[in-house]
């Protein structure tokens, strides 16, 4: 698992089509909010005979951010762009100049073992070549997933050869409507992606093969109105979490409040993961039902789950009015 929680702090990833002009005004005036990311969008959402022209307004709307952060205070959201090809990494971080310095990485649309390789040596090339890290944030969304006999082998392989880069790999991201789209499922505001079973397959094994070294994030909800909604969200977040995502995407700023809230940990699960990542490991017994005096915890069966849900407190906070320790005043950080 990831021990820094700069690996947890995604959370809320608002998209927006890249040539979105009015995007760095509200930015600026924190529209918003203040616990957000932000991804520009060159992909599915431009059309492909105006990628040149998104790419300029893109730039200038990120040049605006950066200027204006030199003269007024405002909150400015962990940015990354979502490139179509391996090329714009190293072509839009170039034409960025100073202003690639608010950028925290690129995202990597349908990433598959096609492209791999040319994602990766993009990711590294620009991290050689600036006095700065840029992360990258690969989606698992190719149609190849969908085939059950190839896709162990798939999601290994690709696993494989992101270790080189591990230290840039920010989150995971997983397709949830692409995948659905190979088959021709859309799920309705009262059903969760969990409902659909060949989708939640896909969802399984990319947890179960990537889940103990990464961070993953879960599958974006597409509705923002309407009947159930929001409740929808609630429920998709809750099942999120159990399936071992932490974060998710934004398609409407309505939805940014809704998973923050989930991201928050119970003072439950708080008070016994300070209390687990505080044993005494001298002790002759690691097991003890202190910390919420609810369940019975133990040092080996529950440190890595408890060192999660520190950092995710500190990072989103916990759900009442409590007093948060900061994960540094444990004894023990799980490596």
């Amino acid at each position: 698992m990831k021990n820094s929680e700069l690996y947890y702090s995604v959370g809320a990833l608002l998209y927006s089509p890249a040539n979105k002009s009015n995007i760095s005004q509200k930015i600026i005036n924190e529209d918003f909010g203040k616990k957000f990311s932000l991804a520009l969008c060159l992909e599915d959402t431009i059309n492909d005979n105006f990628v040149e022209e998104a790419e300029e307004t893109m730039i200038s709307s990120l040049t605006k951010i950066y200027k204006t952060s030199k003269t007024q205070d405002f909150y400015i959201p962990k940015i990354f762009i979502r490139v179509r090809n391996p090329e714009q990494i190293e072509s839009i971080t170039k034409r960025l100049g100073d202003t690639r310095k608010i950028i925290k990485g690129y995202i990597i649309p349908k990433f598959s073992l096609t492209n791999v390789n040319d994602y990766i040596d993009q990711i590294i090339k620009i991290n050689d070549s600036y006095n700065q890290t840029f992360y990258m944030m690969p989606i698992l969304e190719d149609s190849t997933l969908t085939n059950e006999l190839e896709r162990t082998n798939i999601l290994y392989s690709l696993k494989q050869s992101l270790k080189k880069i591990e230290k840039y790999v920010l989150t995971i991201r997983v397709g949830g409507n692409d995948l659905c789209n190979t088959y021709g499922f859309r799920r309705h505001s009262t059903d969760t992606i969990y409902d659909i079973i060949p989708i939640a397959n896909i969802l399984a094994s990319i947890v179960s093969i990537f889940g103990q070294d990464y961070v993953i994030s879960g599958p974006v909800w597409e509705y923002f109105d309407g009947y159930n909604w929001k409740e929808g969200l609630e429920e998709e977040l809750k099942r999120d979490f159990n399936f071992g995502f932490i974060g998710k995407t934004v398609i409407h700023p309505k939805q940014i409040d809704v998973i923050n809230d989930s991201l928050k940990v119970t003072k439950q699960d708080y008070l016994d993961a300070c209390a687990i990542l505080n044993y005494d490991l001298n002790s002759s017994q690691l097991v003890s039902k202190e910390g919420s005096q609810t369940r019975m915890n133990e040092y080996k069966t529950h440190g890595r789950w408890a060192q999660k849900i520190l950092f995710l407190a500190k990072e989103y906070g916990v759900t009442s009015s409590f007093d948060i320790t900061p994960p540094s005043t444990s004894k023990h950080i799980l490596r």
